[in-house]
């Protein structure tokens, strides 16, 4: 199976693991992830004015490519699933916005939200099932500790994302499962990181991670999974020494279960 592929552009910086993790676990679980031609960036945050159309158009330009395709678009960071899902949403039900945009853009086929944006955990738990990605699992996770960071973007706005239950989201849980390891839920997991604020206001962003570790440590957790590159980034450089925690990106575990990470290769 071939599936339309938005990587974004940390995919291909600081993200790379993210990306390539999840394309050798692709191979082995039998589909296959083909980037769109000509992407664009999609601005990594929502515009939260109802009239802001100029920072929305890379977005549908992708969307309108996939829709062209098969109407599936694959994503796997959590700030491009957010923005491209809420475009798309947009797309379908801001009637003023769509006529705006589709006469900006001058497409052959005007685009109304016709693609499906599919987070790549989504893919793992409706198109080829947990249970048989456990099947397929050559070194199990056996005994480690693993908490499921979600961060804000995959779960919120709920009726737009429609991703998982916002406040006890599971997916991430059952993936652990799946892999072998023994996943520990905490009361934080799903609470923002502060990641937009690392730079401009780094003293909130490190207390909001104190806060997310200071959760995940009085649970047990003793390693944390995110989908994110932002929370990634932040969960590690604003920890300090005593509150850290190794945080990998979950498609890094997937590949270390199915046996096509290499050892020492980070």
């Amino acid at each position: 199976m071939i599936y339309n592929y938005y990587p974004g552009c940390t995919l291909s910086t600081k993200a790379k693991l993210l990306d390539l993790y999840a394309k050798r676990s692709g191979e082995v679980l039998g589909f296959e992830l083909k980037e769109l031609v000509d992407w664009q960036c999609c601005g990594a945050v929502y515009p939260q004015a109802e009239d802001e159309i100029a920072t929305k158009l890379s977005s549908v330009r992708s969307l309108a490519a996939a829709a062209a395709i098969d109407g599936k678009l694959v994503t796997l960071c959590s700030a491009c699933h957010h923005v491209l899902k809420r475009v798309n949403d947009d797309m379908a039900n801001n009637s003023e916005m769509r006529d705006k945009v589709n006469a900006y853009l001058e497409l052959d086929t005007p685009y109304a939200g016709e693609t499906q944006v599919i987070h790549y955990l989504e893919l793992l738990r409706d198109q080829v099932g947990f249970d048989k990605i456990a099947e397929k699992v050559v070194k199990p996770l056996t005994g480690r500790k693993i908490g499921a960071y979600y961060g804000c973007m995959l779960l919120r706005p709920a009726g737009i994302m429609q991703f998982d239950d916002p406040e006890n989201p599971t997916i991430l849980e059952d993936f652990l499962q799946a892999l072998g390891a023994s996943p520990i839920p905490f009361d934080m997991r799903n609470e923002c990181c502060g990641g937009y604020m690392a730079i401009k206001e780094k003293g909130t962003a490190q207390g909001m991670v104190s806060e997310i570790l200071a959760s995940a440590r009085n649970k047990g957790v003793e390693e944390l999974i995110t989908a994110c590159p932002l929370c990634n980034y932040n969960m590690d450089v604003n920890a300090t020494p005593s509150e850290h925690l190794p945080i990998h990106y979950f498609t890094e575990l997937l590949a270390e279960a199915l046996g096509v990470k290499e050892e020492g290769e980070n």
